[in-house]
């Protein structure tokens, strides 16, 4: 592509503006559709961004001959359709995390673009940052030696209110899909699939999970200890232990950071990556990038790991499930 890829945005919201404000500090292309089912909430998305086309449906954006891929940032309980209304019409997507609200739905997705040979990737922002290119670099050169652990939190304190989607069983609400999915997705990217999985899930005042500790096995025999909770700021860090050394990722580990490699005997190295903006931008570098190199999905953030991903979320939350249907 020798013009600048051409975006258009399903859902308007936070994460939609935060990617769009992003991507204006790379070279990743260019907003040039939003459409939303609030006529007046995608109009005031396109005044604020400059956008060129504005659509009351999503049916109109996917049709848009302009647009070059599709970004759903909807609810999780409408990635699925979303994606699949994208993909029906011949586009590209990079759908927000989590993937989707089940592994079945995910299976549906990828099969679609797939069956199709069109694009397709979980916006799992974090991989694509540079402080975590650089963690996969010191593992992959051993200097860690055999993983042992990983551990990893996601804490963010919520007001009760019923009405807020984090707290809307009917909006896939629930510490596990928003802030859950770094953790499992953190650990997924080193050990990969787990063989084994034990949780403790505690649900909210809507009966949605509200805090969850996970600790998955893996056949290696490294462990990955992981939490999540919509009660509370946590410190939000990552570590990854292994034989030689360890890395202790600083807070916001999911999000642009920095960290320290400390060996067996204790000495550290620091390592610095100075950012600017969120961070979102990369996830949409590596879209264009495959896009224009002709693949059809990225080699960091694949297809069968997004479902595996969403396999381990299906099994903890069975959990929460098992525990709502006990008498």
């Amino acid at each position: 592509m020798s013009t600048p890829l051409r975006w258009g945005i399903l859902g308007p919201g936070r994460i939609a503006t935060t990617f769009a404000r992003d991507l204006a500090l790379g070279d990743a292309g260019v907003v040039t559709a939003i459409g939303s089912r609030s006529g007046s909430t995608a109009a005031a998305f396109a005044r604020e961004f400059s956008v060129d086309s504005c659509y009351d449906t999503y049916e109109e954006l996917v049709s848009d001959p302009d647009v070059d891929v599709v970004y759903v940032a909807t609810p999780h309980p409408f990635h699925r359709d979303n994606a699949l209304l994208a993909l029906d019409h011949a586009k590209p997507v990079l759908v927000e995390k989590a993937f989707t609200m089940t592994a079945a739905e995910a299976l549906d997705v990828v099969g679609a673009a797939r069956s199709r040979g069109l694009f397709a990737m979980e916006a799992m922002w974090t991989r694509f940052l540079p402080h975590v290119v650089a963690l996969r670099e010191v593992i992959a050169s051993g200097e860690l030696g055999d993983i042992v652990t990983v551990t990893a939190d996601h804490g963010q304190w919520f007001a009760r209110d019923a009405t807020s989607r984090v707290f809307a069983p009917d909006l896939g609400g629930g510490a596990l899909l928003d802030l859950g999915i770094y953790p499992v997705s953190f650990a997924s990217m080193i050990l990969g699939t787990p063989s084994r999985i034990t949780a403790l899930v505690d649900r909210t005042f809507t009966g949605v999970d509200g805090q969850t500790s996970m600790l998955l096995g893996y056949d290696s025999g490294a462990q990955a200890v992981l939490t999540c909770t919509s009660s509370a700021r946590t410190a939000t860090r990552a570590s990854v232990v292994g034989t030689r050394a360890r890395v202790e990722i600083d807070g916001d580990f999911y999000a642009p950071s920095s960290f320290t490699v400390v060996t067996r005997e204790g000495a550290a190295t620091r390592h610095e990556f100075p950012h600017q903006g969120r961070g979102l931008r990369h996830q949409a570098a590596e879209v264009a990038r495959c896009l224009r190199a002709g693949e059809v999905e990225s080699p960091i953030m694949p297809l069968d790991e997004s479902i595996s991903i969403m396999e381990t979320m299906d099994a903890v939350l069975a959990d929460l499930r098992a525990a709502t249907d006990s008498p």
